[in-house]
């Protein structure tokens, strides 16, 4: 009886040390389960390239289990996975983008430098390219400019020489003699001036007062005279300059008389003819 009783108490006590011994162990296993799950996410955010997400979610880790030796090995693909993100930027011609990839590379991985150094000196080699060709470029605007400037001289030394020769061919010519010019019809081109009496202004015969014009201002042109209207009265100037002008203008339209209004009510109406050569 007491036999039995042992046996039991025996089976009790191993049973009660068997269970014990699995709920020690049963705690570090739930942390251990956590943290795969974590790691399986980073997995997924590694082959999906969620780089942005898996760099977060790497940082979290790291808080939570900053001794696991399994960071340093996704802390390594996730340098390669920007570095593979890195070339494919590079090849597509994309260097802002290749550039940050390989900062984002460079700072998971410090310790190894030989990671990142073959993208980045071939960014390096491309942006070279992009100055040299740059520098080509405006070497090729300078020069076409220079050459540009030498053939506008050239071509005016041409122009100028044509102009020369022009010139020098019409010296060379003959000019013939010029025909005797008309005498005057009302004045005396010696005299300082000369007074045209104008009594048809008066007795309003319009007729012989445009036939007299007509001689006054072939008169003005010839000798370019300066012209004196004497008259009674304003209007009468109004009405007179006008009809001489557009005699004068019809004869030489360069020439431009000049014509002054004197108002003499006393006097009958005249003009001085001042010729000015």
């Amino acid at each position: 009886m007491i036999s039995f009783a042992s046996r039991c108490l025996s089976i009790l006590a191993v049973s009660l040390l068997l269970a014990a011994c699995q709920s020690t162990r049963q705690g570090p296993g739930q942390t251990t389960d956590a943290l795969i799950g974590d790691f399986r996410l980073l997995e997924q955010n590694l082959a999906s390239g969620q780089l942005s997400e898996a760099k977060s979610r790497l940082k979290s880790l790291r808080g939570r289990a900053s001794g696991d030796a399994r960071l340093e090995l996704y802390q390594r693909q996730l340098a390669e996975a920007y570095l593979r993100q890195g070339q494919t930027a590079l090849q597509s011609g994309d260097l802002d983008r290749a550039a940050k990839a390989l900062r984002q590379a460079r700072q998971l991985m410090p310790q190894a430098p030989a990671l990142t150094t073959g993208v980045g000196g071939a960014i390096a080699r491309v942006r070279q390219t992009e100055l040299d060709a740059a520098d080509l470029a405006s070497n090729a605007a300078e020069q076409a400019a220079v050459q540009a400037q030498a053939a506008r001289g050239e071509q005016a030394r041409q122009l100028g020489q044509a102009a020369e020769r022009q010139a020098a061919a019409l010296r060379a010519v003959q000019l013939p003699e010029e025909a005797p010019q008309p005498h005057a019809q009302l004045i005396d081109p010696a005299a300082p001036s000369s007074l045209v009496a104008l009594p048809m202004l008066d007795s309003r015969d319009n007729q012989a007062l445009y036939r007299l014009l007509d001689r006054v201002a072939a008169d003005v042109v010839k000798f370019r005279c300066a012209v004196d209207i004497q008259v009674r009265q304003a209007s009468d100037y109004l009405w007179l300059a006008p009809l001489l002008n557009a005699r004068v203008e019809r004869l030489d339209p360069r020439f431009s008389a000049t014509v002054n209004q004197v108002l003499k009510p006393e006097q009958t109406p005249q003009l001085r003819l001042s010729p000015q050569r």
